[in-house]
């Protein structure tokens, strides 16, 4: 513990689903009811835009009624505290690490909060419903789609991440399948340049034997018990 400097913290779905946010894909296969080739490709939305659009704005409109739960706050806090460098990588398109207080962070799959002009290439916060066709802050065209990284897409700040994966003394993973790539695979990276790997999940993720300890129970209990051991070093 006191030769750790440098951390990056990976999330996933499972750390927003104790605030109540359905996670990507249920059990079924279905995302709030929807195949995902329907709602988060860039074809369904050349596709049928409409039903992309109205598909992101009850998400969003579900997200306003959600708060950050123990696990979020508890990262917040780490991240006000700790010394050292941190990167706080959430695969998670809410926004309740933004309002936990956590500011060392980045979205890799985009912000839901947020549009993308496909006319000019800007991203602005949205306020108004996506299917409402709102103008583009920037540019005025009536060309916002989601600012989410849909299959097929590049995530976002992969340079930024893999040079926190290359520098970080711990990896730790919250809430997450180890089954979506770039992020399942980050332990394997932040591993070959000998970091320590530890997990946080429900259950064991599909990278577990990756990680050199495994710790199962829910994040709002797992996480602040952690952070506070971390910062009493």
């Amino acid at each position: 513990m006191r030769e750790i400097n440098n951390i990056v913290i990976l999330t996933g779905a499972g750390i927003s689903a104790e605030s109540g946010v359905a996670t990507f894909r249920g059990p079924d296969g279905l995302w709030e009811g929807h195949r995902v080739e329907d709602v988060a490709t860039p074809e369904a939305f050349q596709r049928d835009p409409d039903l992309v659009l109205k598909f992101y704005d009850e998400r969003r409109a579900k997200l306003q009624t959600v708060e950050p739960n123990a696990a979020h706050k508890a990262l917040a806090r780490l991240d006000a505290e700790w010394g050292g460098n941190l990167l706080l990588v959430t695969q998670n398109v809410d926004d309740l690490h933004d309002r936990a207080g956590s500011s060392r962070l980045v979205h890799m799959h985009g912000d839901l909060l947020n549009g993308l002009c496909l006319s000019c290439g800007q991203r602005s916060v949205i306020t108004d419903d996506f299917s409402n066709r709102p103008a583009c802050p920037h540019c005025g065209e009536r060309t916002i789609r989601p600012d989410i990284v849909w299959f097929g897409e590049m995530p976002y700040h992969m340079d930024q991440i893999e040079l926190a994966l290359a520098r970080c003394d711990l990896f730790v993973s919250i809430g997450t399948s180890g089954a979506v790539y770039p992020a399942a695979g980050f332990v394997q990276t932040a591993r070959h340049y000998g970091a320590q790997a530890l997990e946080m999940n429900l259950d064991p993720s599909d990278g577990s034997l990756y990680f050199h300890e495994s710790r199962m129970g829910k994040a709002g209990e797992l996480v602040p018990a952690w952070v506070e051991t971390l910062l009493s070093y």
